[in-house]
C-alpha cells in the first residue's frame, strides 16, 4: 500500500483504508491521557503487557487461517522500539507512516486488507482500525474478530489511561 491510498478522515491526522462507506470494519476508540504520549510509545506501553488470552487467541488463529492459506502472524511482541521508520516491521505490522502524532500500521492478506492508525491531538490518543476484505473466508473471519477486536481495543486504551495517570 501507498500511503497516498490512504484516505485521511476529514479535520482529523486519522488514516484509513477508504471512506468508510467502502469498508467492512471500521473503529474508532479514544481515550484522554494524564499527559501526551507519541502513538509509538503508546504501541510500545500497550504492548509491553500483551493479555494472555490475546496470545491464546493468535495460535488459534493461525491455526484455523493457515488451512485456508493464509499466512500466520504469531501475534505481538513485547519488544520495545524507540524509533521506526516506514517499511519497517513492527511485529507482524508493516509500518506504513510514522510521525510523532501519526502511526499507521497495514497488513494485507488474501482474505482481507487491515490499516491500524494510532494518532494523537494533544493529550487524546485515537486507535482506529479499518478493513476490506477480499473473499467469503474474510468476511467469516471478521464475524468473531469484529466484537472482539473493539473490546481488546477498548481494554488496552483504558489500561493505559491508568497507568499513566
Amino acid at each position: 500500500m501507498d500511503r497516498n491510498d490512504f484516505f485521511t478522515i476529514p479535520n482529523t491526522n486519522i488514516q484509513i483504508l477508504a471512506p468508510t462507506a467502502e469498508l467492512d470494519f471500521f473503529d474508532r476508540q479514544s481515550v484522554q491521557l494524564a499527559k501526551s504520549i507519541s502513538p509509538l510509545e503508546a504501541w510500545g506501553l500497550i504492548m509491553s503487557r500483551p493479555m494472555p488470552v490475546l496470545n491464546l487467541a493468535f495460535r488459534v488463529r493461525d491455526a484455523i487461517s493457515s488451512k485456508f492459506g493464509v499466512k500466520k502472524i504469531g501475534g505481538f511482541s513485547t519488544a520495545s522500539r524507540e524509533t521506526i521508520a516506514p517499511g519497517q516491521k513492527l511485529d507482524f505490522f508493516l509500518v506504513e507512516y510514522v510521525s510523532q502524532d501519526v502511526l499507521t500500521l497495514s497488513e494485507r492478506d488474501r482474505h482481507l486488507d487491515v490499516l491500524t492508525c494510532i494518532s494523537r491531538v494533544g493529550n487524546e490518543l485515537t486507535i482506529t482500525s479499518s478493513v476490506k476484505t477480499h473473499n467469503t473466508f474474510g468476511r467469516a473471519y471478521m464475524l468473531p474478530v469484529a466484537p472482539a477486536h473493539k473490546l481488546i481495543v477498548r481494554t488496552f486504551l483504558r489500561r493505559l489511561q491508568r497507568e499513566l495517570a
